[in-house]
């Protein structure tokens, strides 16, 4: 017979381990009356275009749901990077470290490329120094053709408007297409208390991930296209890789609810303050955090038998590498739960 726990678990690993916010759940209920015609046909698909049309302020914004930041990622990508260029990106960031190739299988053979830059967020200096190194124009070296920001990073810092504007001049510079991975984008934007097209629309992405699983959705992620050619490939790449739901409606109906009078907003308002409530705490308990977090996680540095207290005290994180500790907070993520955290984590480093 297996022991019952000391202690109630209590989840930090993840937004990912989130359930679904009820609003998403019943707008999926109410999509589930009668019929529509498939594959994004329906009303909430042409309704969902609008939406985004509104909220990012751009009259010709294009958007594709799919399964996955991952699909959104390496499909958006593969519509702005040919076989023969490359992407830049942060060495940390999740399309670079996490998506097994994604986006070099979807874009024919694309490069990635690391470029350094403190706090997570690449720096100006980096990227001129890649534009720099490049032989422009020589066959035997792969092209910049995509500069990717990640946005909260993986590492939850967040870049400010201006800061994704002067990156994105600098690619529009050379000729090079602009991403951005949104995955925890909600969270971004409300960290920098803006408008959403400020951080995108008018910043001078072309394309980015609309993260919604993280912040309460059910099964649905999105990409956002500016750029009137990427989406016309987007039409064909995302059907190639079978992302086009015959049953969309489903998936748009998510959306809808998300975006519509700030749903998605105040979702990743309660995970941001939860975090922000942890992250004072921790500070006071003397923890290393590895840098601020902005948005709804942090990183902290606690060695090997501080984490094994902490895995003791029923905490769920995930480790990483030289006694490193990740703290995720989610829509769920109550006050009560931080305090109860903080408690256990004092009990667990003292």
């Amino acid at each position: 017979m297996t022991a019952s726990p000391a202690f109630e678990p209590i989840e930090l690993r993840s937004d990912n381990a989130a359930g679904v916010a009820p609003e998403m759940l019943a707008a999926v209920a109410a999509a589930n009356e009668g019929s529509a015609i498939a594959y994004g046909g329906d009303r909430l698909t042409a309704a969902l275009r609008e939406l985004v049309r509104d909220v990012f302020e751009h009259a010709h914004a294009e958007v594709f749901p799919v399964v996955s930041g991952t699909a959104a990622n390496s499909l958006a990508l593969s519509a702005l990077c040919p076989p023969w260029g490359s992407v830049l990106c942060h060495e940390s960031a999740h399309i670079i470290v996490n998506e097994g190739g994604a986006t070099s299988l979807f874009s024919g053979g694309g490069v990635m490329r690391g470029l350094p830059g403190d706090q997570y967020r690449i720096s100006p200096q980096a990227v001129q120094q890649a534009f720099d190194r490049t032989n422009w124009g020589d066959p035997h070296h792969s092209q910049p053709a995509v500069l990717s920001l990640t946005c909260p990073t993986d590492f939850g810092t967040v870049y400010s408007p201006s800061q994704i504007a002067e990156l994105t001049a600098l690619a529009h510079s050379r000729g090079l297409r602009t991403h951005l991975d949104g995955a925890r984008l909600a969270n971004a934007v409300v960290a920098q208390r803006c408008p959403p097209a400020a951080l995108l629309t008018h910043s001078g992405i072309d394309a980015f991930s609309l993260g919604a699983i993280k912040n309460g959705a059910l099964s649905t992620d999105a990409i956002v296209c500016f750029q009137p050619e990427a989406s016309e490939q987007l039409v064909y790449r995302v059907k190639r890789a079978g992302h086009v739901a015959s049953k969309m409606r489903f998936q748009s109906a998510q959306l809808v609810a998300y975006l519509t009078d700030g749903l998605w907003l105040r979702l990743a308002q309660r995970a941001n303050d939860a975090m922000a409530q942890l992250s004072t705490g921790l500070r006071a308990l003397d923890m290393e955090l590895l840098a601020e977090p902005e948005a709804n996680m942090l990183f902290a540095r606690v060695g090997a038998e501080a984490t094994e207290r902490l895995k003791a005290s029923g905490l769920l994180f995930y480790e990483m590498p030289g006694g490193v500790v990740r703290f995720v907070c989610s829509f769920q993520t109550t006050a009560d739960d931080v305090a109860e955290v903080l408690r256990r984590a004092e009990v667990a480093l003292s």
